[in-house]
């Protein structure tokens, strides 16, 4: 990067982190602190709900999930609308009613004390893996580069969240965010000018288009039936229903955005206003990286985007990549004519060659894949969440790449600020408050939760360790979820609409159901999206069976 460059970065993080502590300055309500005084409008609302779901991962690794396996992923969200109907109509106005600060307040007075916190917990567990992978995020791109040692990257963005995130809260979280996401779809929207930009003297957009589509990259949509399968219209609907309605519905993160509203007007407004504009900005996000994929058919593409990965086995083994990355020139320019040749006629033949020389290219990869694995286990084989990354720092100009690395990294700083507030709020509404200090003043929950949102800041950081594993971060905090979050939503359905149900039977099959989604994890193929609704109707049904057979034994 350049100097230019270098000061727009660290000029916008410290800004940030400034902007944060100067909008809490003498803060010591726990209303102010933790609902924003119950101020915010629609608009603020709407982008702080976007912003703390579309993170830094959504904007590194989307583009990469669909430079890989297309733009199936969409299907993901074709739950999400009709799911934040429902908590817009349904589960707001019960939480302004009840007057709470978290979400798990309104499950101890329908049931008891014990559902609350099993509540509770599950969402500390399934968010505090979750904010790690966030933190991991943003340290990719620092890593990649400064080249710096991952490990003292990933100790820099965590410790700069938790310095923002302890000094700020709701409201200067919220604000932040709103700025933070206007900036960030404005970036991506120059970035996604530049890409058509460079394709210009080779394709059209429209053309550009056919040969993502010829190659299977604009596979949006998919009708089978098969469970196997990750993203289907099916898994979509009903799973990522679930998802949705536990993930917006029952997420301290997601609840404590719109509890921070001036009225329940506003807070619906601000999630009808992401009902309409999510679907569409993830779908702008991937077609973005699946016209990379056309981009690095006529621009050189590497043979493994992590260029570090290929540096450190260089460094173990010399010059033992030089055959497959000789092969891989070659292999360019020959899917290179193919896809010129394409684009002119469009023929049966052409279609073909395009693909034949396009998989060869992609076995070419793994040869790489395979190579790095053989000699290293421990270096990291999958880079699609560098994708996008290696054409912001390869192809836009001075200043500018500057601004999209910072807006990104801002991104993940909101999103993890929001999620690690929630959990210090979560924590001391739901624990600490309630269980071991009940009476104390304001000031001494303000302190306490300030204090408690630092530990779990580090905590992140450890998992940001782990997150070093996974395969594709996108990926990696939709499973976290659907892990957690049918179990969670099953709780709350069963809260608002079966009320012949009681605290005991509901606990006892929030924990059956919650055993059997991770043995079904463990030991199945089944696709993750499924787990939302299983783990939702495992506690359904089972608190229903268990409360008629045991009316008498758990009136509680």
């Amino acid at each position: 990067m350049s100097v230019l460059d270098l000061v727009v970065l660290f000029g916008t993080l410290s800004l940030i982190v400034g902007f944060g502590v100067y909008k809490t300055l003498g803060t010591n309500s726990m209303q102010d602190y933790l609902l924003a005084g119950k101020s915010m409008k629609w608009g603020t609302i709407g982008l702080s709900v976007m912003a703390t779901q579309a993170s830094a991962i959504t904007f590194i690794s989307t583009p990469g999930q669909a430079y890989e396996s297309g733009m199936a992923f969409v299907q993901n969200y074709f739950g999400l609308p009709i799911a934040l109907v429902i908590v817009a109509f349904v589960f707001i106005p019960i939480y302004y009613k009840l007057k709470v600060y978290t979400a798990y307040e309104y499950l101890e007075s329908r049931f008891d004390k014990k559902t609350r916190l099993l509540g509770a917990f599950l969402f500390l567990i399934q968010r505090g893996l979750a904010a790690g992978i966030t933190i991991y995020a943003p340290a990719i791109i620092l890593s990649t580069i400064l080249q710096w040692d991952l490990t003292y990257t990933i100790l820099l963005v965590g410790i700069l969240v938790i310095i923002y995130t302890v000094s700020g809260g709701t409201k200067a979280v919220s604000i932040t965010q709103k700025h933070q996401m206007a900036v960030i779809l404005f970036g991506m929207v120059v970035a996604f000018g530049f890409i058509l930009h460079y394709l210009s003297p080779y394709v059209s957009f429209m053309e550009a288009l056919s040969l993502a589509g010829s190659l299977d990259k604009l596979n949006a949509v998919d009708f089978s039936f098969d469970p196997e399968k990750r993203y289907t219209v099916w898994t979509g609907i009903l799973g990522g229903l679930f998802l949705a309605l536990s993930y917006f519905g029952t997420d301290q993160s997601q609840v404590q955005r719109y509890l921070g509203g001036k009225n329940t007007a506003e807070s619906k407004m601000g999630l009808m206003f992401n009902a309409v504009l999510k679907i569409p900005m993830q779908f702008f996000i991937l077609l973005t990286g699946a016209l990379l994929y056309v981009f690095y058919i006529f621009y050189p593409s590497p043979v493994h985007f992590n260029q570090n990965s290929i540096d450190e086995l260089e460094i173990k083994v010399p010059g033992v990549t030089a055959e497959i990355i000789g092969e891989h020139e070659t292999l360019f320019e020959k899917r290179r004519e193919a896809a010129l040749s394409f684009s002119q006629s469009e023929d049966a033949a052409t279609r073909e060659e395009l693909k034949h020389t396009s998989k060869d290219l992609e076995a070419n990869r793994q040869d790489m894949r395979d190579l790095i694995a053989k000699h290293d286990a421990s270096i990291k084989t999958k880079d699609s969440d560098y994708v996008f990354l290696t054409f912001i720092l390869n192809y836009l100009p001075e200043g500018l790449i500057g601004l999209l690395i910072a807006v990104i990294f801002s991104a993940a700083m909101s999103s993890t600020s929001g999620e690690l507030n929630a959990l210090a709020s979560t924590t001391t509404v739901d624990f600490y408050k309630r269980v071991f200090k009940p009476e104390a003043s304001d000031t001494h929950y303000v302190k306490t939760s300030k204090l408690i949102t630092a530990l779990w800041g580090f905590m992140a950081i450890g998992f940001a360790f782990l997150a070093h594993q996974s395969e594709n971060l996108i990926e990696m905090v939709n499973i976290l979820g659907s892990l957690f979050y049918g179990n969670i939503l099953g709780i709350f359905l069963v809260a608002f609409f079966i009320k012949y149900v009681k605290g005991t039977a509901v606990f006892t099959a929030a924990l059956l159901s919650q055993y059997l989604v991770l043995q079904l994890f463990v030991s199945t193929d089944i696709g993750y999206l499924w787990f939302n609704a299983i783990g939702c109707a495992g506690v359904v049904l089972m608190s229903l069976l268990f409360q008629l057979l045991f009316p008498d034994k758990w009136k509680k």
